[in-house]
């Protein structure tokens, strides 16, 4: 790694919501700055014009606050490098584009998109499907490496429609080195002369990109595999430019469950799974679910994510965003692309939920009730709870009979287990829990096996039973600790009920 000052930036385009492809690419990003203390900037990409969709570039800064990945430069941030929007930079890149022409590193095309369209035809109709505006094919068409010099000045003049497209030398190999990948090897004669700056006033992609990237001193590009064929053409304008070419990291893909393609943007509803990180709502009325409303804990969507492509060397799985920042590295991160489980999303999900104290959970827990109950009561609860749910959620709905009387009893323990047999023994450990003074959850216990050995049973004679009374269900946490929970006389009362109702 090079000396200079590590700055990166996530350089999304405002057309549509941020998949989480994209959030995986902000992350390592940012967990890259971190580790090697640099700069995390954001840069929004909004030269397409015709592709952008209002609401887009909020929706990206909300979800990496959410995700808990701001940049430290950015719109609506701040930093010594802005305006931090293309559009607002439009001004810029002209002269980039002009100095390359001058320099006879690039030229002006005043082809229209219909002449090329009948090209690209007419190069089909002779069996070159895959026709290209290139270092042969330019010497035949309308730019001003074929037209007269006066000609050409008058086309501006006149303001005739044009491009400034990349000169592409012939024969020359491009070589870079990418963190991940090693060695890149590509000729230009596989590159065609792509457009630089647009009829429109605005630069493309790779343009604008570049000079951003230079005058904003990024030091590192970390982008997905999809830009690794645009990565030749980058580093010559670097080259035409005569400035130092930053380091590049292409990361894997993200692929379907079953390793069938790229994740796409539609996958998640169709699969049953979100693949965005808060629900995105289209302009006809779709909704697009999200992690944050599916109730996922932020931390454990962004360790879901931190391992699809990447691994600490070691068995250790479940990290913090400080732990990540700390482990990180580019030379762990494979060129493989990374199958996503939805199911390991939701172990990872379960482990953020154990860790929590009971209390966040109380206090999370209390946001999703329309009643309103002691926070202590709750607390207890989702520590009874935690280690059965999945999400926050997920702790009443498993555990409601802790704050209500079961309406219904589970019908399998019911037909397994109530016999003739089961009323008079319950009545007769209903007598025994009456007597037990101090009614903690090891005081229970002792006395429930007592009742066992003078019985003479074993613990699946009885302890279903007991359960089947209190809660209504066949399994769940500690009958003992749940009898503590809802008291002596609660206990008592609901043994009744239950008695009478399977009577």
């Amino acid at each position: 790694m090079s000396d200079k000052a590590v700055r990166v930036r996530f350089a999304p385009s405002p057309t549509g919501p941020l998949h989480m492809g994209g959030v995986r690419t902000a992350l390592y990003n940012y967990l890259f700055a971190k580790k090697n203390g640099g700069t995390f900037l954001i840069r929004i990409e909004d030269t397409d014009q015709t592709r952008f969709v209002p609401g887009a570039q909020e929706y990206i800064m909300d979800a990496l606050k959410w995700c808990g990945i701001m940049p430290e430069e950015g719109p609506g941030i701040g930093g010594e490098y802005g305006p931090y929007v293309q559009s607002e930079r439009k001004h810029l890149y002209q002269p980039y584009a002009e100095q390359l022409v001058k320099e006879e590193k690039a030229y002006y095309a005043f082809d229209t998109p219909e002449e090329l369209d009948q090209v690209r035809e007419q190069a089909k109709a002779m069996g070159m499907p895959n026709w290209q505006y290139n270092s042969v094919t330019r010497t035949s068409l309308k730019n001003s490496l074929t037209l007269p010099h006066d000609e050409v000045e008058r086309k501006i003049a006149a303001g005739d429609p044009y491009v400034i497209r990349m000169k592409m030398p012939r024969n020359k190999d491009v070589r870079f080195e990418d963190i991940i990948r090693g060695w890149v090897v590509v000729n230009t004669n596989n590159l065609d002369d792509k457009v630089l700056y647009k009829s429109d006033g605005m630069p493309t992609y790779h343009l604008a990109n570049i000079v951003d990237d230079h005058l904003m001193k990024i030091s590192h590009v970390i982008r997905g595999e999809e830009w690794l064929p645009s990565a030749p053409l980058h580093v010559l304008l670097y080259e035409a430019f005569g400035w130092d070419c930053p380091e590049f990291a292409h990361l894997p893909l993200l692929l379907r469950p079953d390793g069938n393609g790229k994740l796409s943007k539609r996958d998640g509803d169709r699969l049953g799974f979100p693949v965005f990180p808060t629900d995105w709502h289209t302009a006809e009325g779709e909704l697009y679910s999200g992690y944050r409303e599916k109730g996922y804990f932020p931390g454990a969507f962004i360790n879901m994510l931190a391992f699809l492509g990447w691994n600490p060397g070691t068995h250790q799985e479940i990290f913090s965003l400080e732990e990540l920042c700390e482990a990180f590295t580019l030379d762990r991160v494979g060129k493989a692309g990374a199958k996503f489980d939805s199911e390991k999303t939701k172990w990872f999900q379960q482990q953020y939920l154990r860790s929590t104290s009971n209390e966040e959970l109380a206090q999370l827990l209390s946001q999703k009730l329309t009643q309103s109950y002691d926070i202590n009561k709750l607390a207890t609860i989702c520590g009874l709870m935690k280690e059965r749910a999945t999400f926050v959620e997920d702790i009443l709905a498993e555990g409601k009979y802790l704050l209500e009387v079961p309406e219904a009893y589970d019908e399998t323990t019911v037909s397994k287990k109530w016999n003739e047999n089961a009323a008079p023994l319950m009545q007769e450990w209903k007598t025994r829990l009456a007597a037990i003074p101090d009614f903690k959850a090891e005081n229970i216990e002792a006395e429930f096996k007592a009742f066992l050995g003078e019985k003479n049973l074993g613990i699946g004679a009885v302890l279903p039973l007991y359960r089947l009374l209190l809660t209504g269900q066949g399994t769940g946490p500690s009958m003992f600790e749940i009898s503590e929970f809802l008291g002596k006389e609660e206990c008592i009362s609901r043994m009744n009920i239950g008695m009478q109702k399977l009577a």
